[in-house]
């Protein structure tokens, strides 16, 4: 309350200066001067000065590059393009700025790491997006946070960073995006990232952006991974790293208590540079051509329609939803349905919003039976007071995400990389924390990480405010619906070994009442929800393969001067979550956009199970 009371004190100054405003009286009397000697010209000159005026105003709005969104990917190209003093960056972004009067402080909804559900439910800096009915979901209408807000998603989500399987890019390099192989992406993973362990063969030592892992100790995260031993798994000391495959202790975007978004590590120390202009609080409304060369965008602020130009390239980093929801809206996609909207075709790219790709995930929770897990926490007063500390200094249970442990195990025997993923909370989340906690409890999120169900989305109108029509298609294939039941009974597995005796109460959910196989797929239709990793909706391939987008240069097809980078040119999605790997293409992308050479890392060696005759 008291944090909300300052918030609104803040909104409700008002500043008045006798200074500024005679510097409005001032002008007013200019601009009638001005008026009066334009209306004594002829119509001719008139006609000139508005000409010259046009002109002007254009070129002093043309940049070398564009980029709409400044989220994950978008921050980090702003930063790298513009190390060239030479070369001009506008930075287009829908949402405000990541802080309030210079303070994150003042913006702690958004950079107290334990605050996140607060943004992930509200639509101030959130597109708050929702799917069509899920069919095979008992008609469930699904919700889909992204993030509106410098940092874009990156100042939304869990600070979880997983970097993905070696054989996720591997898997990109063989459908197409060649030179994105593990060998050519690792050395960008590296070259973003400043990991608090230090760098390694595996981990970068000088980057933006800053890793850490979790500091609460937290007896029940202790539990979680000496159960999931206890069940047969291995311990991995770096599931980013040589082996991911194992439970361990999770890497996050969090810096000294702080999340450490694209914005902190990228957009904040670029943001003096002279040749880097950000505007936010807009709409791009389409991209404006030349036949089919990409010349700039349009947009509107403010009310304002406005032109700006690029004279090397417009760059599309507004994510799986907005760059191909934006591609339509310039004429880009399948042709027959911008007809049906009344969009001129620039180009027919059928594969625009095609290969939709997400991760499902479902919330296995227990009782627990001593008063340890964030119940408490989460009671008014101990809220106050665990805010009041990360204020003052950053420290604290407000200092973490909480979600500390997890791991990556394979569904089955035969399959040659982990395809389930855990993340461990000691508390309990109800739809998406809109509904507070209700009792001492645990849960992991659980879910598979390469689902066979593929969707699309589709505009639903010619305007750029409508949201587009979101289709995940999600639990469409039979094994899709198997890989769900394998994660309940996993998970059970798990909790059910002796490390989580002393702390074991009831079930939750499911629930004991759940254990056939059609109660579990029944339990599955109502409960898995979105983890939030939409992607490939614009995705990476050969110019011989119709459903792509974008070549291996990040250049869209069939046209010039436009670039997509971001998680939506992902060939397939990876095994894991997406912020790590979509910082990971743009500093990459960067490179590309620069002419440099890639970077590469040969021989690199990885884990590899010793049978892949036994699940574990």
């Amino acid at each position: 309350m008291l944090l909300v009371k300052m918030s609104y004190l803040i909104k409700g100054v008002k500043c008045y200066s006798p200074v500024i405003e005679m510097h409005k009286v001032t002008g007013a009397l200019f601009k009638a001067r001005i008026l009066k000697n334009t209306l004594g010209s002829n119509e001719q000159q008139f006609k000139t000065s508005r000409t010259l005026s046009k002109l002007s105003s254009e070129n002093t709005n043309s940049h070398n590059y564009v980029i709409v969104g400044a989220g994950s990917a978008g921050c980090v190209l702003a930063n790298r393009l513009t190390e060239d003093p030479l070369s001009t960056v506008l930075l287009l972004e829908a949402g405000p700025r990541d802080t309030l009067l210079g303070s994150k402080r003042l913006m702690w909804k958004i950079h107290m790491p334990a605050a996140l559900t607060y943004n992930l439910c509200d639509e101030k800096y959130n597109w708050y997006y929702h799917t069509t009915a899920q069919k095979h979901m008992d008609n469930r209408i699904m919700y889909w946070p992204r993030g509106r807000v410098w940092g874009g998603s990156s100042s939304l989500n869990a600070m979880v960073y997983v970097r993905g399987h070696v054989e996720d890019y591997n898997r990109w390099s063989r459908e197409g995006a060649v030179g994105w192989d593990y060998e050519h992406c690792l050395p960008y993973f590296k070259k973003a990232q400043t990991h608090e362990l230090g760098p390694d063969q595996y981990r970068g030592g000088n980057g933006p952006l800053y890793v850490s892992r979790g500091k609460t100790n937290h007896p029940l995260h202790h539990a979680f991974l000496e159960a999931a031993q206890q069940a047969g798994y291995p311990f991995t000391d770096d599931m980013n790293g040589y082996q991911q495959e194992g439970f361990g202790w999770m890497d996050m975007t969090i810096h000294k208590g702080q999340r450490w978004s694209t914005a902190s590590a990228y957009l904040q120390p670029a943001i003096s540079r002279p040749n880097l202009s950000i505007t936010e609080k807009t709409i791009v409304t389409k991209i404006l051509f030349q036949g089919t060369k990409a010349i700039g965008v349009e947009y509107i602020k403010n009310g304002q329609r406005i032109k700006a130009f690029a004279s090397k390239e417009v760059i599309l980093s507004g994510g799986a939803v907005n760059s191909p929801q934006l591609l339509m809206l310039s004429g880009i996609g399948n042709a027959d349905d911008l007809k049906k909207l009344g969009i001129p075709v620039v180009c027919h790219l059928p594969g625009v919003g095609q290969n939709l790709q997400d991760h499902l995930e479902v919330y296995v929770q227990q009782k627990c039976t001593k008063p340890i897990t964030l119940y408490n926490a989460q009671k008014p007063i101990n809220m106050m007071k665990i805010g009041l500390e990360w204020l003052w200094k950053f420290t604290g249970e407000g200092a973490t995400a909480h979600l500390e442990s997890g791991g990556f195990i394979r569904s089955q025997a035969g399959v040659p990389h982990p395809d389930i993923q855990f993340h461990f909370l000691p508390s309990q989340v109800i739809d998406h924390g809109r509904v507070a906690s209700t009792m001492e409890a645990y849960q992991v999120h659980v879910g598979p990480m390469r689902s066979t169900s593929v969707g699309w989305l589709k505009l639903k109108t010619a305007d750029p405010k409508d949201h587009p029509i979101i289709e995940p298609n999600y639990m469409s294939t039979e094994r899709d619906i198997w890989e769900f039941r394998q994660c309940v009974k996993l998970t059970r597995e798990i909790f059910a070994q002796k490390a989580f005796e002393k702390f074991c109460g009831p079930e939750i959910q499911p629930g004991n009442h759940v254990q056939s196989d059609k109660e579990i797929d029944a339990f599955i239709r109502q409960k898995a929800d979105s983890a939030y990793h939409p992607s490939c909706t614009c995705k990476m391939g050969q110019l011989s393969d119709s459903t792509a987008v974008v070549d291996p240069q990040t250049k869209v097809i069939g046209v010039e001067n436009l670039r997509v980078v971001d998680a939506s040119i992902m060939p397939s999605v990876v095994s894991g979550n997406l912020n790590a790997p979509t910082i990971m293409i743009a500093e990459k992308a960067a490179d590309i956009i620069k002419g440099l050479p890639s970077l590469h890392e040969r021989n690199v060696p990885v884990y590899r199970p010793k049978t892949l005759e036994t699940q574990r």
